[in-house]
């Protein structure tokens, strides 16, 4: 496989020290924060260091290769960037959201990074020290808003012409200017939302509609909606379940919308004792696929059973005469693989040495019956297509492949890193791959339409882009590829003026709908 990226930097000794990821020569990345030597947490050093201040840079350095004339448009990557030092133990979803964005137009591209100032990041920015815990506790529900920090870090996607940010928790979504990054306070959905958002809420692209679910504590314990982009909210009503549940994603048709119940979800008795959130894999309990219409209501919903599983992110799903077809990232063990030496931060550990297996579900709606298979035997997450074909049925995945954690090594096998990009080919099963190189992680990778809107563009007539951040040199680099061979490796390599983390989640903002740029 090609290593373009290791090759471009100068590779220098890699030791383990403390779990902090260091070379021989104490070399670290730049630009953290001033606290970061009194805590000592894989999940703040290396490669998911955190950056000390905000970032704006014109006319990036190429290294290799050539920035398309026909790339048009925003790439922009949300994940946790603790601002202060963390008043327990941090967890790695517990950073303040941060988004590092990079624009493309004529050749050129220009970057800009800018924290979501949520209401519970401007309490700590005036107070000068973090307030909130984190996902670890104890939780604190004496404090505003939340008993830990709604920190808007998962997910970012584009509405109703604004940037919305959103939290894997259900949080307050957040609307963001998209070209300055700006934080423009609560997104009300034209002041119509009155409950929290869970993260990877969807966006049809014929439509426009945003289709939304929430989860909580209390009943009801998940919501359903629809908001239209231009008279608000359109529908939203309650979801009949067991008991609190911690779904991640949700399933989008043009005419169904596919809710999550899955046995992995945490204990509220040990929520209420301990104030923390303890979350148990139920292996002998199916997983339940809600298929509700998309302007349905509560009774509509129609529960498929299929295996014990977990499933984060979910690649497309639509319609094929009376079926719904779901092709997703399932965890067979959402536990992971627990290390006795991992000490105090074992479960958290263990949690990032998951397998993912790409798998299709089936649902017959005549039948009542699930069919479901695996696709693909590489421990693959962070999918995404072609945004234009989300919903109906399309060809073609990109995914990160991480580690196979049955041979980590250190802490490159107790941390998640996106070792190399796939394209996975849903009507043959084959994959182009390319992978970072040793030392390098990825980011999530979006695809960038070429011809935005035109009759005659194939589904992979584009690119492909993502983050690529190396602890050789410290140095984080935007990559560009031909979205038909990303075996071949970037076709451009563009140097970031400033190091940051792997991140969570990404959207691409075709540059037809960004407002005017200077």
């Amino acid at each position: 496989m090609n290593n373009l990226v290791a090759q471009l930097v100068d590779k220098l000794p890699i030791t383990v020290r403390n779990q902090h990821i260091v070379d021989d020569l104490g070399a670290r990345p730049s630009n953290v924060p001033s606290w970061l030597d009194e805590v000592d947490h894989p999940y703040l050093h290396g490669l998911f260091a955190p950056v000390a201040g905000e970032c704006e840079a014109s006319d990036l350095k190429v290294e290799a290769g050539k920035i398309p004339e026909d790339l048009d448009g925003a790439y922009i990557v949300n994940g946790p960037n603790q601002r202060f030092k963390p008043t327990g133990r941090y967890h790695y979803y517990d950073g303040d959201g941060m988004l590092h964005a990079t624009y493309f137009k004529s050749g050129k591209a220009h970057y800009k990074s800018r924290w979501i100032r949520t209401p519970a990041f401007l309490e700590e920015e005036k107070a000068k020290k973090a307030i909130w815990p984190g996902l670890c506790g104890p939780f604190n529900h004496d404090l505003p808003g939340s008993p830990i920090k709604d920190n808007s870090n998962t997910d970012i996607i584009f509405y109703q012409g604004k940037l919305m940010s959103l939290w894997y928790l259900a949080g307050c979504p957040q609307a963001i200017d998209p070209l300055t990054l700006q934080t423009l306070g609560p997104q009300t959905l034209n002041n119509a939302l009155n409950h929290n958002l869970s993260a990877h809420s969807k966006v049809d692209p014929r439509t426009g509609e945003l289709i939304f679910f929430n989860y909580q504590d209390v009943e009801p314990y998940m919501s359903y909606g629809v908001a239209n982009p231009d008279s608000g909210i359109r529908l939203d009503v309650p979801i009949e379940l067991p008991g609190p549940r911690s779904p991640h994603d949700l399933g989008m048709t043009e005419h169904f919308s596919i809710l999550h119940d899955l046995p992995y979800f945490h204990d509220t008795e040990i929520l209420m004792r301990h104030k923390k959130r303890v979350v148990r894999f139920y292996n002998d309990m199916p997983a339940r696929f809600g298929i509700i219409p998309r302007y349905g209501n509560t009774s509509d919903v129609r529960w498929f059973e299929a295996d014990p599983c977990y499933i984060l992110h979910i690649v497309n799903c639509w319609e094929a005469d009376d079926t719904v077809v779901m092709v997703g990232c399932r965890q067979p063990n959402p536990g992971g693989n627990r290390d006795p030496e991992d000490g105090p931060l074992a479960s958290q550990l263990a949690e990032r040495r998951r397998t993912h297996q790409l798998h299709e579900w089936r649902f017959d709606l005549s039948s009542g019956k699930t069919q479901e298979r695996v696709l693909n035997d590489l421990n693959l997450e962070f999918p995404t297509i072609n945004q234009h074909y989300a919903g109906v049925a399309n060809r073609y995945a990109y995914l990160q492949l991480l580690p196979d954690h049955t041979t980590g090594d250190g802490v490159a096998g107790r941390c998640q890193t996106f070792d190399g990009l796939v394209k996975y080919d849903m009507a043959t099963g084959s994959c182009q791959r390319f992978d970072y190189g040793d030392g390098v992680s990825g980011s999530e990778s979006w695809f960038a339409p070429r011809n935005v809107g035109t009759a005659e563009s194939e589904e992979d007539d584009g690119y492909v882009i993502t983050y690529a951040h190396s602890r050789h040199d410290w140095v984080s680099r935007c990559l560009v590829f031909d979205a038909k061979d990303i075996s071949k490796g970037p076709i451009a390599t563009i140097r970031m003026p400033q190091r940051f983390n792997v991140g969570f989640h990404a959207t691409w903002v075709d540059g037809c709908d960004l407002p005017e740029r200077p």
